[in-house]
């Protein structure tokens, strides 16, 4: 990195220019990462202390109506076996979680019109009743202003959608010609007047993705200022037209977390699944880099292996009490904690 001042600039939460930026993301010494990484953890634990956050991730329909190029589940797969889990499942999964010590439900599936404006409201409801002391997290793309109302009114706390790319040109080569980032970023600002707690994020390593397109990413989110912001590398499924491109790095990846801990103080940042897929110790390296989230699979096993969004997912075939127990030593194994909270952002 030819200025070492950057660093210091990147922490005090100062203006740098977009040049400067690219440098810091592309122009580290493997030194200066290691200080990147440590500024990191301080900050997220002047903000959050030792407690790693854990959701319970309920992916409850693989059934989805959009053609995204890179996403395991787009429509065009017919190789891929669909599933739903019903609003009573769903209700068990979150039972199951409840008593696992999870405070927080993430409900995530493709864009499935089965599930309703009302559906949702009622399974939202339901949740809320018998977990008053819990917080409802929805990641369900794209929907009308009408539908995030509603559900925000019904109990829904947060609401999911990575932008993917802040860069139109980059948007359209990643989504199909019905799609629009206009449309992306309006469901973001939206849900934000509506009072959710907003999560927004980019893959890292998408196809002809370039370091402008992360810097025009974090323009962006500073813009938005999300309550949460999750990040991950891009990885190839076998089913989609970016089989064979290469995949996302873990070390660009843990630059970019390392970087938006320090601009963005108090933002939930999870460790990725994603992470953990790429590399075994994927997760505690993202914890070593500033995250401090969490997101166990509660879904039935017997559909996990098919929410494929891309290949070689892991934690399919384990039970939750085994995913939870696992990720508990992972997170103590880098001297962190699970925290038993719905863990809300400290974003206002």
């Amino acid at each position: 990195m030819k200025n070492p001042d950057l660093l210091n600039k990147l922490e005090k939460e100062k203006d740098l220019t977009d040049q400067e930026l690219a440098q810091v993301i592309e122009g580290l010494t493997g030194e200066e990462t290691e200080v990147l990484f440590a500024r990191a953890r301080a900050v997220r634990e002047r903000e959050y202390g030792k407690d790693v956050y854990v959701r319970g991730l309920i992916e409850f329909s693989n059934i989805c109506q959009n053609d995204c190029y890179y996403c395991g589940i787009r429509k065009s797969n017919t190789n891929l076996e669909r599933y739903r889990l019903t609003p009573e499942e769903i209700l068990d999964c979150a039972r199951e979680g409840y008593q696992l010590g999870f405070r927080t439900f993430v409900l995530q599936s493709g864009e499935d019109a089965w599930f309703t404006r009302e559906r949702m409201s009622d399974i939202i409801r339901k949740i809320k009743k018998e977990f008053p002391d819990c917080a409802i997290t929805l990641s369900l793309g794209e929907r009308s202003r009408e539908e995030y109302e509603e559900w925000f009114a019904a109990g829904a706390d947060r609401y999911l959608l990575r932008h993917e790319t802040a860069d139109d040109d980059h948007y359209r080569y990643l989504h199909p010609e019905n799609m629009s980032l206009a449309n992306r970023k309006n469901c973001l600002y939206t849900l934000r007047e509506i009072g959710y707690q907003v999560g927004a994020g980019f893959m890292v390593g998408s196809p002809v993705q370039t370091v402008d397109n992360l810097v025009s990413d974090i323009r962006f989110l500073q813009e938005l200022k999300p309550h949460m912001i999750g990040i991950g590398p891009f990885l190839t499924h076998p089913d989609t037209p970016f089989a064979d491109k290469e995949s996302g790095s873990l070390s660009r990846t843990l630059v970019l977390l390392g970087i938006l801990r320090l601009l963005f103080p108090g933002v939930l940042l999870p460790a990725t699944t994603a992470l953990g897929t790429i590399a075994p110790n994927g997760r505690e390296q993202g914890l070593l880099a500033g995250a401090n989230v969490v997101m166990p699979n509660l879904s039935p096993v017997g559909v996990r292996k098919k929410y494929e969004l891309y290949a070689n997912k892991i934690c399919t075939g384990e039970e939750s009490a085994q995913c939870k127990n696992c990720l508990n030593l992972r997170v103590e194994s880098v001297g962190y904690q699970l925290a038993v909270s719905r863990g809300d952002s400290r974003v206002v």
